[in-house]
């Protein structure tokens, strides 16, 4: 067993969760600790968090280090939000933190923080399971941004990030000074744009019978038998009905009936009519709000990880599946992907005890070859850089940005000569191992493009034999491949140089 500690830096609160956990017992929470701390606020209007906020922060961060120390904590992790990722100071204030606290805090990405606030949801197992067997949508409400997911037959299809975040809300209309019975129409102009842009690009035909939210207000008052919601799922037509008994009552009274701060009601309207406006778009029947947080999906990845917890979800395939459905948004050929993906497989697992990667990097492989000619749907010319641009602008679900940066590079240097790193960083952030990595993924792709160079899946078979400095690659194929072993020979020249390995083609005739 072992006693982890999540702790989440967002952007209204700073939340501690302790839990245990057990290939036996599974995850198990022993306590929750919470701090107001506003931190979004500095961010959003001013672009950076202030000394003060700082201070404040520092100063929980050390009490909950105490907390830690009382559980005799195993191992914790941080993780900073939008709020954090946002802000001009942000490496200041993380060396702040860390010299300060001594906890190291880890900036998520908002496609990793929106993943694991899809893996907290996962957490609840049979309940999940029989949420997305129907159409389904998780809305995901932060203080910047909310995340719109679909699922289609129990696999997550496409996710969307907009800025429609509650403290983002909050301020813009704080600046608007309107009167009391302008707010809502506003605050409707203010969403419903952004939602009919999503409607038409994403829905089209699309069935969505359950939404799925995760946040900090709503969430808070479900299933709590108060304000008439009574249980963790909701007809959505009762969320209308439950605002509007909200909003009628005094500050004070409603914060009372609620059980919670007065300053959180405001937030919790704002969460309440965008889950009730993305319901009504959606003609959705039923809400489900679990009550999880982004600390519950980092205790499900810790004990993934560690092998303490059986996953029944395949997250991996999600992730395939969004960038799947990126390349049909820009009229990839399918049939072409599905060649070049198992050919570059097939290679990447022959060479295994040379590249030395992991399934991680398999998996952006996997991606690559699904996006390897995205580009095309803007310039047949200036195919690798537009392909890097499509994918460097698209958020796919559960990737870093230095994991996107991987597969941007290495479908851009599929159709380019690569350049070396010290050419390649005057224009990018990547880093000298990310960077090869990049080298590594992008000699396979560039040797199974090259196998199916003239895009007509002439071959029923390749099989691959790494002996001693060769990488034998067997075609089974009846017709002439003469294109193929010309074009070869430039993309071969790569991947020697990255791996010190000859690729050499045999054709078996059928």
């Amino acid at each position: 067993m072992k006693t982890f500690a999540a702790i989440d830096v967002g952007s209204y609160e700073l939340a501690m969760k302790i839990f245990e956990i057990s290939a036996k017992n599974g995850i198990k929470e022993i306590d929750h600790i919470r701090q107001r701390i506003d931190l979004g606020t500095d961010t959003f209007t001013t672009g950076k968090i202030s000394y003060g906020r700082v201070d404040e922060l520092c100063s929980v961060l050390r009490d909950y280090g105490e907390i830690m120390k009382s559980y005799r904590v195993d191992d914790y992790k941080a993780y900073g939000t939008s709020a954090i990722r946002e802000t001009e100071n942000t490496m200041i204030v993380l060396d702040q933190i860390a010299q300060r606290t001594g906890i190291q805090i880890e900036v998520l990405s908002n496609s990793e923080q929106r993943f694991l606030d899809y893996k907290s949801i996962a957490s609840r197992g049979d309940a999940f399971n029989r949420i997305i067997e129907k159409g389904a949508a998780i809305v995901d409400i932060g203080g910047g941004s909310i995340q719109l997911s679909l699922f289609d037959k129990d696999t997550l299809v496409t996710t969307q990030n907009m800025k429609l975040g509650v403290l983002r809300l909050q301020d813009q209309i704080g600046r608007l000074n309107i009167r009391s019975g302008q707010y809502e129409t506003i605050l409707d102009e203010l969403i419903s744009s952004q939602l009919a842009v999503f409607k038409k690009l994403y829905l089209k035909d699309r069935e969505i019978e359950n939404i799925i939210v995760v946040d900090d207000y709503i969430s808070a008052v479900v299933g709590k038998n108060i304000a008439g919601l009574e249980q963790e799922s909701i007809e959505a037509s009762a969320m209308g009905g439950f605002l509007e008994r909200v909003r009628e009552k005094p500050l004070p009274e409603a914060a009372k009936r609620l059980g919670m701060p007065e300053e959180k009601i405001p937030l919790l309207c704002i969460s309440g009519i965008l889950i009730n406006r993305i319901a009504q778009m959606m003609d959705a029947k039923l809400i489900w709000a679990p009550g999880v947080s982004l600390c519950d999906g980092m205790a499900y990845e810790y004990g993934e990880k560690n092998k303490m917890i059986r996953e029944d979800h395949d997250f991996e395939q999600d992730i395939i599946a969004c960038a799947r459905n990126i390349s049909k948004r820009y009229m990839g050929s399918r049939r072409r992907s599905e060649t070049l993906e198992k050919i570059a497989l097939t290679i990447y697992d022959s060479m295994k005890k040379v590249h030395g990667l992991s399934k991680r990097e398999r998996l952006l492989l996997r991606i690559a070859t699904l996006l390897h000619d995205c580009g095309k749907y803007i310039s047949l010319v200036n195919l690798g850089e537009c392909s890097y641009n499509i994918i460097m602008s698209t958020e796919i679900i559960g990737l870093s940005h230095t994991e996107r940066e991987i597969v941007a590079n290495v479908v851009k240097y599929n159709h380019m000569d690569f350049d070396y790193y010290d050419v390649m960083r005057q224009n990018s952030s990547i880093d000298r191992e990310a960077y090869l990595t990049a080298a590594k993924l992008t000699a396979i792709l560039k040797i199974a493009n090259g196998l199916d160079r003239s895009h007509k899946q002439k071959f029923k078979d390749v099989k691959t034999t790494l002996k001693g400095e060769q990488l034998i690659i067997t075609v089974d194929s009846s017709v002439d491949i003469t294109l193929e072993k010309g074009l070869f020979t430039k993309r071969a020249e790569f991947f020697e140089e990255v791996y010190s390995v000859k690729p050499v083609i045999r054709q078996r005739r059928q």
